[in-house]
């Protein structure tokens, strides 16, 4: 997963949070503030599901999963 500006647009988010973040409100928040962001990482797991050949399978996480997985380990560090 590859979000642009991932450490700027946490921030943001982060920013917009009222009391204390956690990974529920944060993926909310970044869902309103970025949804082209959030449109883009959808679109590029479909095409990557999409362009899979058959009985060949490399695990990408759904967006979701990976979006959250980004969010844990980032509010971890703050």
């Amino acid at each position: 997963m590859m979000i642009i500006e991932q450490e700027e647009k946490f921030n943001h988010v982060l920013s917009k949070i009222e009391g204390t973040p956690n990974e529920q409100i944060f993926f909310n928040t970044f869902l309103e503030e970025y949804p082209e962001d959030w449109k883009q990482l959808k679109i590029t797991f479909s095409k990557f599901n999409r362009s899979k050949q058959f009985g060949k399978t490399i695990p990408l996480p759904k967006p979701e999963v990976s979006l959250r997985k980004e969010i844990r380990v980032w509010l971890k560090k703050q």
